[in-house]
């Protein structure tokens, strides 16, 4: 079976930010280049919605997201029906766990 791909708000307006930011630091070529191959990985998940870990496994939580790397970023994901959901986008340097359960994966300083 085939999924449906659907990005949140949230994700469609970090996208936006993500590829303004790279071509400020970076130029156009390369603000170019990062978004495509997130989105292109984003939707491999429709042939393969199981590709990404598993935050249940990797944390010990009780959840249904699964998260997909991805040039620096973290894709979470889940499942309803028929469809993929990516509900949220984080850059590798944040504190993910923090921001979508409250857990604190850091040192403590």
């Amino acid at each position: 079976m085939k999924y449906k791909v659907e990005f949140s708000q949230i994700v469609r307006r970090k996208m936006k930010d993500l590829k303004l930011y790279l071509t400020e630091q970076f130029g156009a070529e390369t603000a170019a280049k990062s978004p495509v191959l997130i989105l292109e990985a984003a939707k491999s998940l429709a042939d393969f919605p199981m590709k990404g870990a598993s935050l249940a496994a990797l944390f010990d939580i009780e959840t249904d997201f699964r998260t997909l790397y991805v040039k620096h970023n973290y894709l979470f994901y889940y499942i309803e029906g028929e469809r993929i959901i990516i509900s949220e986008m984080f850059d590798e340097r944040e504190d993910f766990m923090f921001r979508l359960f409250g857990i604190k994966t850091g040192s403590l300083d």
